[in-house]
């Protein structure tokens, strides 16, 4: 199937088995995740799965009690740094070095204009760029979940203070953003499942300048 008839066939999952999905699935879905594109290739953020069951009973406390929480085969967190500091600039700099085994200078002048302007950023700003990476990375991951025959469900639905609580994240210098339950559907449950997609038409959604 194309690209756009595989995005015609997904919808956020309502209900879900239970089912535990191979781990080489999960892995083709963090791996496009890594490989999603971000603001000067930075990659301000982590990705959390979680497949404990006490865990993700704590999480749906706080995620609004949705089932899909629970009833995913693997939960995944994203959170987004909580701000750029030089520490974490200058490390993935040099790792491109590294990994391109040379220095570009037009390369390094670069590195060197966001060491004088993200640091100093209030962190509030900070956050809320590198948040808005983890949105790229989640369409990545939802792509990538429809090719591997599995279903998801992005949420903005919960408590961030609470999900950073439980997860330890700001004693890691991130915050939570984006849920995304993976696994099957449940489609005796799922009130979703059968219903046409709703989207604009073209006209309303595109303009041409």
């Amino acid at each position: 199937m194309s690209f756009l008839e595989k995005l015609n066939e997904r919808y956020a999952t309502k209900a879900m088995t239970g089912e535990v999905v191979p781990q080489d699935k999960i892995d083709n879905i963090l791996e496009a995740i890594r490989l999603a594109p971000t603001s000067s290739g930075l990659q301000p953020f982590e990705v959390f799965v979680i497949t404990n069951k006490e865990t993700k009973a704590q999480i749906r406390e706080i995620a609004w009690n949705q089932s899909q929480v629970t009833d995913c085969s693997h939960l995944l967190v994203f959170a987004a740094w909580d701000h750029y500091t030089a520490d974490r600039i200058n490390h993935m700099f040099d790792l491109t070095n590294e990994i391109r085994g040379f220095k570009n200078e037009g390369w390094e002048k670069y590195r060197q204009q966001l060491l004088s302007n993200y640091p100093q950023q209030d962190p509030e700003v900070s956050f809320q760029h590198a948040a808005r990476q983890t949105y790229i990375a989640l369409m990545a991951a939802i792509a990538q979940a429809v090719y591997e025959g599995l279903d998801s469900t992005p949420m903005e639905g919960f408590d961030p203070k609470a999900l950073d609580e439980i997860l330890g994240l700001r004693e890691r210098g991130l915050r939570s953003t984006l849920l995304l339950p993976v696994g099957k559907r449940d489609v005796d449950n799922d009130w979703l499942v059968n219903l046409k997609k709703v989207r604009k038409p073209m006209e309303e959604l595109v303009t041409i300048v």
